[in-house]
C-alpha cells in the first residue's frame, strides 16, 4: 500500500513540475545527431562538426573523451601534401613536377627512379614499391624500394613514398639545419596552434604515413586551414593555389590527388593492382578499402568537392568546400561506411 501511494505521489509531482518521460526518437535525431548515433554503432569515438566557422556538434563515445589523442594512422599522410605546398611557396622546392633525383642523386643511375617528379610519389603513382601496411620503413631505406610498375601507370598505396618524401626534405632542409618534424610545426602546425599530441618514430625521424596522434579538435584546425584555402585568423600560411593542386587526381587514379582522398568519379574506373591478400579478404568477405575508394570514391550523391584526409580504423577528416564544413571522425575498426555517415550529416535521404 504504501509502495502505491509512493508511486501515485510521484506521478502527481511530476504531473505538476511539467517533467515528461517521453523517448526521443530517431525521427526527431537531427542530422548530425543521426550521423552521431551510426558512427558509435560502428565503434566511433568522436565525432566534431564545423560549418561556418563554428563548432554546430561535438560528442565523444565509446569511452573516448575530448582530451583523448587517437592514432591518425594513415590520416597523418595529408600533412606531407601541405608541407610540400609550403616548401614550394618558400622556395626549398622548386614545384610539383621537381624531379626527386636532383635531391636524391642515387636515383640518376636508375631510368625508372629518374624520371619521378615529386607529384609523382605522393600521388602514389610513381611505380615504387609502396612496401607493407603497418611496416614503416626508415626514411634512408624507403629510397632503395624497386620499382614495380612503370611510372605514372598504377596507383598503389602504402607507406614507403612518404617515408622517400621524408629524405627528400630532410636532404632539402640540411642547409637550413632543421628536421623534417621542425619543420612542419614551425611552418604549418604551429602558425595554426595545433598540437600533436604524439609520433611513431624511425630513431629521430617522424613517421609521415600513419605517426600522428591527435585529438578531435587538433585535427579539426587543419581541417579549417584546408577550407579557408591556407588562411587562418586572416593571416596566410600556405597558398590558396598551391593547396588547391593537392585536389587534382592522376591519370591512374582520379579519387585520389597528392596526399588526399577525393569524390571525383564514381564509375569504378582507376588503375589498382589486386591488394597481395586478395584471397583471404575475399574468403572473409572483406572488401578492400583502398581499392574501392579509388575506383568509387565516397558517393554518387555526396559532394564532388569533398576532399579527405583518412586512415585505418576509420579515421576522418573531411573538408567540405561547398558546405564549408569539417567533419572529424574517429574510431575503431568497424564495418562503418562513409557514404552512409555522410548522407545522415547532411540530410541526404536515401531513396
Amino acid at each position: 500500500m504504501k509502495r502505491l501511494v509512493l508511486v501515485l505521489a510521484l506521478g502527481l509531482l511530476g504531473c505538476f513540475s511539467g517533467a515528461e518521460s517521453k523517448a526521443v526518437t530517431a525521427s526527431e535525431l537531427t542530422p548530425y545527431e543521426r550521423a552521431a548515433a551510426y558512427s558509435k554503432e560502428f565503434r566511433g569515438l568522436s565525432v566534431l562538426i564545423i560549418k561556418d566557422g563554428k563548432t554546430v556538434f561535438e560528442e565523444y563515445q565509446n569511452g573516448h573523451g575530448a582530451d583523448k589523442a587517437q592514432m591518425l594512422a594513415s590520416g597523418t599522410k595529408s600533412f606531407s601534401g601541405v608541407m610540400l605546398a609550403a616548401a614550394i611557396e618558400d622556395g626549398i622546392v622548386k614545384g610539383f613536377d621537381e624531379k626527386i633525383s636532383d635531391t636524391i642523386t642515387e636515383w640518376k643511375a636508375d631510368p625508372a627512379k629518374s624520371a619521378v617528379t615529386v607529384r609523382d610519389l605522393l600521388t602514389l603513382t610513381s611505380g615504387i614499391d609502396p612496401g607493407s601496411f603497418g611496416r614503416v620503413p626508415a626514411y634512408k631505406d624507403a629510397i632503395k624500394n624497386n620499382f614495380n610498375y612503370p611510372n605514372r601507370e598504377m596507383f598503389q598505396y602504402g607507406p614507403a613514398p612518404f617515408q622517400v618524401f621524408g629524405e627528400f626534405m630532410t636532404r632539402k632542409l640540411k642547409s637550413k639545419n632543421e628536421t623534417v618534424e621542425a619543420y612542419l610545426k614551425r611552418r604549418i602546425l604551429d602558425p595554426i596552434g595545433l598540437k600533436v599530441a604524439r609520433w611513431t618514430k624511425q630513431g629521430d625521424q617522424i613517421n609521415l604515413p600513419s605517426g600522428a596522434f591527435l585529438t578531435a579538435r587538433e585535427w579539426s584546425k587543419f581541417g579549417i586551414l584546408l577550407l579557408n584555402d591556407g588562411k587562418w585568423n586572416g593571416k596566410q600560411i600556405v597558398g590558396k593555389e598551391l593547396l588547391r593542386q593537392l585536389r587534382t587526381g592522376s591519370t591512374a587514379n582520379e579519387n585520389y590527388g597528392v596526399t588526399f582522398w577525393l569524390n571525383k568519379q564514381n564509375d569504378g574506373r582507376a588503375s589498382v593492382p589486386e591488394p597481395k591478400r586478395k584471397r583471404m579478404l575475399d574468403l572473409l568477405g572483406i572488401e578492400d578499402e583502398t581499392t574501392k575508394a579509388a575506383k568509387e570514391g565516397f558517393g554518387k550523391r555526396l559532394p564532388k568537392d569533398v576532399y579527405v584526409a583518412a586512415g585505418a580504423g576509420k579515421q576522418r577528416l573531411y573538408v567540405f568546400p561547398t558546405e564549408k564544413m569539417v567533419i572529424v571522425r574517429q574510431g575503431r575498426q568497424s564495418k562503418f561506411d562513409d557514404e552512409r555517415f555522410l548522407e545522415l550529416a547532411l540530410g541526404i535521404a536515401r531513396k
